[in-house]
């Protein structure tokens, strides 16, 4: 199944942008219908929030269901991965008011085409972005191959560090393959996250403000320790109960290459306050919620 090609602008005021989701508008209102993608949620401009493909940036603003207000990852990392998408896209001088959502930017908005199949749950429309106008045209099917993979917002931003990659089922094997090699080579450097990365090597877990403040870790990981840890007593930090908490979230996914059909919580090992994750991301693919 090919990608649909869409062209459009990116537009930033009056939204929160991260590093790894931002606002698309098409160029044509009926653009996601017409290539069938009933499931993207439009506001009332016609735009639509996207969820980048194959990338997890740190947490800037996530709210676990439990939690009366958002919980973050290092800022550093975080605001520092939104601002190299924003530049990709072509963005400069972008200003926040203290909520994190964009009163200003040069220029208003941006030109640029995204690659889609499908929307998420949330009706977010899952893409890969780019800046400008596409080679070869826009608005039909298209074959992506690597070299137009490696022109993706989404690739550069693993290349560079700024993000983990996050794999599920739906993500072309071949297009897979060459982000996990990116990763890995990011890994290899210690670009960005991979620097601080705690996920691999392991942590040992003490407060909430370690867990926000200093721990780089993988923010799939990251979004089910908030959910944990705001259930029942908001000071607790005991992790006696996670591993149950994971198996119950029931996160499926598939290991590669051996292609073992597991949950999250398999490869979550504990050991009293100490959590590592047994396999590298770019090993781990997930199953579409």
């Amino acid at each position: 199944m090919p990608l649909i090609a869409i062209p459009g602008h990116y537009r930033l005021i009056g939204a929160s942008p991260d590093g790894d989701s931002v606002r698309f508008y098409p160029e044509s209102p009926t653009a996601f219908a017409d290539a069938q993608l009933t499931g993207v949620k439009l506001n009332s401009a016609g735009g639509a929030q996207l969820r980048m493909d194959a990338i997890d940036a740190l947490e800037t603003h996530y709210t676990p269901r439990t939690a009366p207000r958002p919980w973050h990852q290092p800022a550093a990392l975080g605001d520092g991965a939104a601002s190299a998408l924003l530049e990709i896209l072509g963005f400069t001088d972008v200003q926040r008011n203290d909520r994190n959502i964009v009163t200003s930017s040069t220029p208003a908005e941006t030109p640029g085409y995204i690659l889609t199949k499908f929307a998420d749950k949330y009706g977010r429309a899952v893409a890969f972005a780019y800046p400008g106008a596409r080679r070869g045209g826009t608005s039909k099917p298209v074959y992506v191959n690597v070299a137009e993979l490696k022109r993706s917002a989404n690739y550069q931003l693993l290349a560079d560090g700024w993000v983990y990659p996050t794999f599920y089922s739906k993500l072309f094997v071949d297009l897979r393959n060459a982000l996990a090699d990116a990763a890995i080579d990011a890994r290899q450097a210690g670009k960005g996250v991979w620097e601080h990365d705690a996920t691999l090597p392991g942590f040992r877990l003490r407060s909430h403000k370690q867990l926000t403040d200093e721990l780089v870790i993988l923010p799939k990981l990251f979004r089910r320790l908030a959910e944990y840890l705001t259930l029942d007593e908001p000071k607790n930090v005991s992790l006696a109960g996670f591993p149950a908490f994971l198996q119950a979230s029931a996160d499926r996914l598939f290991t590669v290459p051996a292609g073992q059909a597991t949950h999250l919580d398999t490869l979550v090992l504990r050991k009293g306050q100490t959590l590592k994750l047994s396999l590298p991301p770019e090993q781990i693919v997930f199953q579409e919620g």
